[in-house]
């Protein structure tokens, strides 16, 4: 193989698949990148078994090859190299890659790319395109819901559900429910459901960053896989196997207290009282008052607590229809949430100090998050 590239882009692409490399597999392959050349551009694979990212980037092919190179060696290299034409040689009787840009001339020993695990080739004639601006929002706000546990792996996935032209994604880790609601271009030809890992998510909305790049996602029949293909980049995940909680069933038909709060102010608020929750399990007490004393009219407060660092109250005005409540929450959860609605206005709605709240923004019907209340008694 002999190809020149531009460091520039060889350092994007290569950031980008170094992600789905493992440094903890008995493989040695698994810790390397795939370089090799694919129809006058440049591709670079790695993999995990798990999760496997691709990116092409342009290049004068002057020789057809490939080889593996140690992932951490190569990123190193290339983002230091000077921003001018990068050309990449690969000796296959040594299996080694030399590189050359400006003044340095560089060789790394490699494995032969015969030895790296195939990466699947999708079949995009019955893939289900998406709007990527739209997809992208649906996994900021479902994502960072997911659990990071791995002894409960159906919790560290995001259920993905498709209706018609409607998908509804959901994650969950049993503390907090995300579920976020889109319309779809197309009709699937059959409604279905699958569990993604939340990581390939959040790994796919690093990759799809131009908002105009057609997305491609498949599911190839009887592989447990799903492929999203953009122009640019694929990434390829094992899907999740397990039962995802059924949220639908938790979740009240209505509500005794509904609460509306700017959602700049509640967020400042939330940020101010987790300085002095942090200290003490993130515990903090909502006070919903309906009709405060003196001339305040409806208001929140927020309160926390902690023995080694003090106690913190803040007041937020609200405008409030129903019951006074006081009812604890994770307020760092509720922190999180609060940075995944973009309206700006705020809903949260609540029932008894002992069942969960739900947030919401005014005037979107596309995305609620649930939260579980903490028990604070004694």
């Amino acid at each position: 193989m002999k190809a020149t590239v531009q460091q520039q882009q060889l350092a994007h692409g290569v950031s980008t698949v170094s992600r789905a490399v493992t440094s903890r597999s008995s493989l040695a392959v698994l810790s390397n990148i795939l370089i090799k050349t694919d129809n006058g551009r440049l591709r670079l694979s790695a993999t995990n078994l798990e999760l496997g990212i691709s990116a092409w980037i342009g290049a004068k092919v002057e020789e057809e090859g490939a080889i593996t190179v140690p992932s951490r060696t190569f990123v190193d290299l290339v983002s230091n190299l000077p921003n001018e034409e990068v050309t990449l040689i690969v000796d296959e009787r040594t299996q080694s890659l030399n590189v050359k840009c400006g003044t340095l001339n560089t060789d790394i020993k490699g494995i032969s790319a015969e030895e790296f695990p195939p990466m699947p080739s999708p079949d995009l004639e019955d893939a289900i395109t998406l709007n990527v601006e739209n997809f992208k929002e649906q996994i900021q706000q479902v994502a960072f819901a997911a659990s990071t546990d791995d002894a409960r792996p159906n919790l560290t996935g995001v259920q993905m559900m498709f209706e018609g032209n409607k998908l509804e994604m959901a994650a969950t880790d049993g503390y907090r429910i995300s579920i976020a609601k889109t319309e779809m271009a197309q009709k699937v030809p059959q409604d279905f459901k699958a569990l993604v890992p939340a990581r390939a998510l959040s790994e796919l909305s690093r990759i799809a960053v131009d908002n105009n790049d057609a997305l491609m996602m498949a599911f190839p029949s009887g592989r447990g896989q799903v492929i999203f293909h953009t122009r640019d980049a694929e990434l390829v995940s094992q899907l999740i196997e397990g039962t995802f909680p059924n949220y639908a069933a938790i979740i009240p038909p209505s509500f005794k207290t509904r609460t509306v709060l700017s959602t700049a102010q509640l967020l400042k608020a939330c940020k101010q009282t987790e300085i002095i929750a942090r200290e003490g399990s993130y515990i903090a007490r909502f006070d919903i008052q309906p009709e405060a004393e003196g001339d305040r009219g409806s208001m929140l407060e927020i309160s926390a607590h902690s023995e080694q660092t003090g106690s913190s109250e803040v007041v937020v005005d609200a405008s409030i229809d129903g019951v006074p409540l006081l009812i604890s929450f994770n307020i760092k959860l509720f922190r999180e949430a609060l940075e995944v609605i973009k309206s700006p206005n705020v809903i949260f709605e609540t029932n008894a100090a002992h069942t969960l709240g739900m947030l919401h923004g005014v005037g979107d019907e596309k995305f609620v998050h649930i939260i579980m209340p903490i028990n604070t008694a004694r």
